[in-house]
């Protein structure tokens, strides 16, 4: 299965063929931009010249000389029958990895990640603890498939005392929450499948869909949160799988309310669809309760295809890689035999200093709260002093904002922003279908509140400075 761009689909994403001279031109430039932004996939089959010059009310010779310059350039190729599909020339990275890989870094400020740090001196600290115990294991051949016991003991634990009875039979230990989605993904998903996604959603997660080449049918998540009939009506669909983040939602921060999580568990037991719950915000509750996890509203019968993912990332330290999943105890064994053909099991040390900063978690989440806490105060203070015109919710928990900059300019803020030295990724990067989200940017508080001020007032002037033309600000025809 290839993702396909219909025509009319292509042509809300791009400006007037008469806005400027020469058309193909123009038109040719403005999908390259599309790509190399994201928010036209690679290896997206364009639509047909002549569905394009119907969507453009334009002629097909302008179509086909755009898809002439289009493979010129490397930005598409063709194959007879085939039809046309978008590439990257050889050498050439899209913008979200070269924002990441190319700014200076001694004065680039990162937004583009919600990535916390940990306190100074928690890591040596825990590796010195952790040291005598990684000698006990110099003679053991250091493959855990499942993860090493101790670890998936205390995660089971964790889960039992947040109101969710699990034994380890239940986890499996991963290289974060994302390599889990991927081997849930591979296991229970074949090409073509129907899977239900909110939108805006984890962009990480959205790649991995697209990759395994599924079908995404999109819930929004608005400004209100979301409205659960729209995901009863969706699950009426029968997906094959459904991933959600019910937890201080990335990217806007929601909580989805107690009393709608057990509908939800009926609608996907309904269906037949496996739910993928991603809790790795779970317990960055800032102004609330921390949830419960997910499964635990599930009646009788209910939970028997819920799978939990989770990592240390958001609540300690990105650097470890150490993620789990619990599932039922069948499909945790199936899951680790998938996982051998990809890396036979995680680092032993890892997995170790992840046990240790557990057994601690309680003093750390404490700290961590409190300071992201401080740092949310600094963003919305600088966003209200420089930006007043942007408007944002504060979200109760989690790691961001969801900002509306009141026009869609973001991605073309992005890239500006660049040069101003701060690296961030336009709404659109959080999109399930191209052209979403041009008025928003995630702005996430993980970094010092005096950091936060500064990014703020080089986003104003990037801002102030101008922004070039924008692509893609019409509102794209199938969006109900």
């Amino acid at each position: 299965m290839v993702d396909a761009l219909g025509g009319r689909q292509l042509a809300a994403l791009l400006p007037d063929p008469a806005s400027a001279r020469p058309a193909y031109r123009h038109l040719a430039q403005a999908i390259t931009a599309l790509i190399l932004d994201g928010r036209i996939s690679l290896h997206t089959r364009l639509p047909a010249e002549r569905d394009l010059a119907a969507a453009l009310r334009t002629s097909r010779t302008t179509v086909t000389a755009v898809y002439d310059l289009l493979r010129e350039g490397g930005y598409a190729r063709s194959r007879q029958g085939a039809g046309t599909w978008t590439a990257l020339p050889e050498g050439r990275v899209p913008n979200g990895v070269r924002r990441l890989l190319t700014a200076a870094e001694d004065t680039a400020i990162d937004l583009a990640r919600a990535a916390p740090t940990l306190p100074p001196g928690t890591l040596a600290h825990a590796l010195a603890r952790v040291t005598p115990q990684l000698a006990d294991h110099e003679g053991t051949p250091g493959y855990h498939p499942y993860g090493l016991p101790d670890l998936r003991a205390a995660i089971a634990e964790r889960f039992t005392r947040r109101g969710l009875p699990t034994v380890p039979e239940q986890i499996l230990v991963t290289s974060g929450a994302q390599h889990a989605l991927t081997l849930v993904l591979a296991l229970l998903c074949r090409p073509g499948d129907r899977v239900l996604t909110e939108n805006p959603s984890y962009p990480n997660a959205l790649e991995a869909m697209r990759r395994a080449r599924l079908r995404t049918t999109a819930v929004p998540v608005s400004d209100d949160g979301w409205d659960v009939e729209v995901v009863e009506s969706a699950f009426r669909q029968h997906p094959q799988l459904a991933y959600l983040v019910p937890d201080f939602h990335n990217p806007t921060g929601h909580l989805l309310p107690e009393g709608e999580r057990g509908r939800v568990l009926r609608a996907a037991r309904r269906s037949g669809a496996w739910l993928v719950v991603d809790e790795t915000l779970a317990e960055l509750a800032l102004d609330v309760p921390a949830p419960v996890p997910f499964a635990s509203h599930a009646a009788p019968g209910e939970a028997g295809q819920v799978v939990t993912v989770g990592s240390m990332s958001k609540t300690h330290w990105a650097g470890l890689r150490v993620g789990w999943l619990r599932a039922p105890a069948r499909l945790v064994t199936e899951l680790a035999g998938q996982r051998v053909a990809t890396d036979m099991g995680g680092s032993v040390l890892d997995q170790l200093l992840a046990l240790d900063l557990l057994d601690r978690a309680d003093e750390l989440t404490a700290d961590r709260l409190e300071r992201l806490r401080g740092q949310r105060d600094a963003l919305a203070a600088a966003l209200a002093a420089k930006l007043p015109r942007w408007t944002w919710q504060l979200p109760p928990g989690g790691l961001s904002f969801w900002v509306d900059l009141g026009e869609p300019v973001a991605a073309a803020l992005a890239e500006r922003a660049l040069g101003h030295g701060v690296r961030i990724e336009g709404g659109g990067h959080f999109a399930t279908e191209p052209g979403l989200f041009e008025q928003r940017l995630r702005i996430p508080y993980t970094l010092p509140g005096d950091t936060l001020r500064e990014a703020v007032s080089r986003l104003a002037a990037a801002l102030a400075a101008g922004l070039p033309t924008v692509i893609a600000a019409r509102r794209p025809h199938w969006v109900a």
